[in-house]
């Protein structure tokens, strides 16, 4: 049986009825197959589709006045993406392929459809929206408060635990799939400065990497000095209406 990747990650906040699945559905008709470092959704383009991501990893960022580059979000299978095509005709950010990956697009006027059939449905997706807009909040904030350590240690405890809801076994070891430059956009940092960051982990005992691999030592003491804190785990949709 066909399962929406969407429903899967919705579901894990607030419980779905097969009406409700099927529409979710009908959004990930389309596929489309991207190599990583593909862009598929360019800044200031023209962009009236939105996508969900069926497999893989991918990033949204834009170029600052610079020329450098901010990265804004990581997104994994399940997550809604290009999202602020639902309210601007011209994308406000790129979206990029971080790995192998296969997207779903789809018009939002479906999503439009979904609003006026089933509104529980929707609101359910606006308040996951607003968690991603919390967690982005979080890592903005992040650049300007916290040291170059808590930011390189809290995209690797994000990276983990984003990776951990898509594999329930996943335990401290993982390969985040990014580079250190890549580390470095979502941070503020450069590449040279993440290493170091890194390396001062490693000398601290609080991770330990292997040919692209990483596991968190001591993730309890990782995450103070991240100043992080799980977006995720806290989500309150118990104001939802039942299922009709």
């Amino acid at each position: 049986m066909t399962v929406s990747r969407f429903a899967e990650r919705l579901g894990e906040f607030v419980p779905l009825c097969g009406k409700e699945r099927a529409a979710l559905l009908q959004l990930e008709e389309r596929q489309r197959i991207l190599r990583r470092g593909a862009t598929f959704v360019r800044e200031h383009d023209p962009s009236t589709e939105l996508f969900i991501l069926k497999s893989g990893m991918m990033m949204s960022f834009v170029i600052l006045d610079d020329g450098s580059r901010q990265i804004l979000r990581f997104m994994f299978p399940g997550d809604m993406v290009a999202l602020p095509a639902l309210v601007y005709s011209n994308a406000p950010e790129t979206v990029a392929a971080l790995s192998d990956s296969v997207v779903c697009p789809f018009d939002r006027a479906m999503l439009a459809r979904i609003a006026a059939d089933q509104p529980r449905l929707f609101l359910a997706i606006v308040a996951l929206d607003q968690a991603e807009r919390v967690m982005l909040t979080d890592r903005l904030a992040g650049l300007g408060r916290t040291s170059a350590k808590a930011r390189v240690a809290s995209v690797l405890l994000h990276v983990r635990n984003r990776m951990r809801r898509l594999d329930l076994t996943r335990g401290n070891s993982f390969v985040p799939g990014l580079t250190q430059e890549e580390i470095g956009d979502a941070t503020g940092l450069t590449a040279v400065h993440v290493n170091r960051m890194l390396r001062q982990l490693e000398d601290e005992r609080l991770i330990a990497r292997d040919s692209g691999r990483y596991t968190l030592l001591d993730e309890e003491k990782l995450t103070r000095e991240a100043n992080y804190v799980d977006r995720l785990t806290a989500l309150d949709l118990s104001w939802l209406p039942a299922p009709a």
